[in-house]
């Protein structure tokens, strides 16, 4: 192995062990699992110090290309190819009402055309070193925002700005906690990033406390939330979780990423643990559900040394977020019939959800969680679930690939009634005869 990675190495320095390195495993000639020698062998086998041996390992683990695991050495990292809980989530057929998306409905966001007439004329960006939040939106989001942040950014959406979280402030091998269950894309994302999830369990106000200490206590790196509307449950923060989180966090160097996914269509107010913990809580609002996906907007918002260093990471990419698109948001969020569709949304949606829950509930099932687009309903039989309500044209979302260990929970189907216009009885009832089928899994 070692004369393998000899004879790609151009320098003896620590970039040029790393990049021979690379080069032998994009040829495919080290292949993934594949063990490295201990450094102290390497070192002395080329020639170089174990200390520069070691600087080059660091490189290669953040990039994913190899990694760590104590006792059992250094070894070239399996790559992830690809978003597999998310796929694994989709209906894998079109039935007559899809509610596996966790979409919003398109007659409930704001009409677009009339914003790009408006906004048509307005001049776009005519330098790269333009600010890249549209100075009126930037007056918006501190005007509206949960805390008091220093800085701000606008991406390409939520997950765009997870993304350049785990990029610019993760490493390879860090441990960070995650709600549970959690969105599937996030558990994607950080699989990708060689970055390990902490599970830490939940109530209707959110995240466990206990849990967390214990997350904390394993040495997490940072902290992944969604304050409200959380997705798939519905929970959402309280005054007093608040507290109790940033109790259990102050004395941690933990950094907080909150995920504002539901934005301004979620019933709950938003609470932000960046009131307790200013310094070290990067807060994301999102505005696809609440003003239209094709937008493809989100605000990060938070203490300057964070925000700057993920703006700062974009520029590697794409650099800023197109400002006429900003322009539209700007009117969407300051158009008075725009402003009442989206609160009108937020109040039919709330009323979707309440219907759905009320009836499931006289049927004999109780779904928990407060707000949001989606329920998570508890079900005795998940795949027996899945093919009855199936049978019926309806789709819906397997619970398994919220779990960070599969192997966790308990039967759940996501269910986004959000997207049910009518016949929320039938539908209710289909629901709960679903949910009732086959015998109770034992939890696990």
């Amino acid at each position: 192995m070692l004369h393998v990675i000899a004879a790609r190495m151009e320098e003896p320095s620590a970039r040029g062990l790393a990049g021979a390195v690379g080069r032998a495993v994009g040829e495919g000639i080290l292949q993934p699992g594949a063990r490295l020698p201990p450094i102290r062998t390497v070192a002395t086998e080329l020639g170089l110090s174990p200390t520069t041996v070691s600087v080059a390992w660091g490189m290669l683990a953040r990039s994913g290309t190899i990694q760590t695991d104590g006792r059992r050495g250094t070894t070239i990292a399996i790559r992830h190819a690809g978003p597999a809980r998310y796929r694994s989530a989709l209906p894998g057929v079109p039935l007559e009402l899809d509610l596996s998306t966790g979409t919003p409905d398109p007659a409930l966001l704001p009409d677009l055309t009339p914003a790009l007439r408006r906004v048509e004329h307005t001049p776009g960006t005519s330098s790269y070193l333009d600010d890249p939040v549209l100075p009126a939106l930037g007056k918006i989001l501190r005007d509206d925002w949960p805390f008091a942040a220093e800085s701000f950014a606008v991406v390409d959406g939520a997950m765009d700005a997870l993304q350049l979280a785990t990029a610019a402030l993760l490493h390879f091998g860090d441990r960070v906690a995650v709600e549970q269950p959690c969105f599937p894309p996030l558990l994607d994302l950080l699989d990708s990033a060689g970055v390990v999830a902490v599970p830490v369990g939940l109530d209707d106000d959110g995240p466990l406390p206990a849990e967390l200490a214990d997350a904390v206590s394993a040495g997490v790196r940072a902290v992944f939330l969604q304050p409200r509307a959380q997705n798939p449950t519905g929970a959402s923060l309280t005054a007093e979780r608040v507290a109790r989180l940033a109790g259990v966090l102050r004395d941690s160097d933990a950094i907080v990423v909150e995920d504002d996914s539901a934005g301004a269509v979620a019933a709950t107010p938003v609470l932000s643990l960046g009131e307790l913990l200013p310094d070290r809580t990067v807060h994301i609002r999102s505005y696809s559900k609440s003003h239209g996906p094709d937008l493809r907007l989100a605000a990060i918002g938070g203490p300057a040394e964070l925000v700057d260093t993920l703006v700062d990471r974009r520029f590697l990419g794409q650099g800023w977020t197109s400002r006429l698109l900003q322009s539209v948001l700007v009117d969407l969020l300051t158009h008075r019939p725009s402003v009442r569709a989206v609160e009108a949304a937020r109040r039919t949606y709330a009323n979707r959800r309440t219907r759905i829950v009320d009836e499931l509930a006289r049927a004999g099932v109780t779904v928990r969680g407060k707000d949001g687009l989606n329920i998570w309903l508890p079900v005795n039989d998940e795949p027996a679930a899945l093919l009855r309500l199936a049978a019926s044209g309806i789709g819906v979302t397997a619970g398994r690939p919220f779990w960070v260990r599969p192997d966790a929970g308990v039967g759940h189907l996501r269910v986004t009634v959000g997207l049910v216009t009518a016949e929320h009885e039938r539908v209710a009832a289909e629901l709960a005869a679903a949910a009732l089928t086959g015998p109770r899994s034992a939890p696990r």
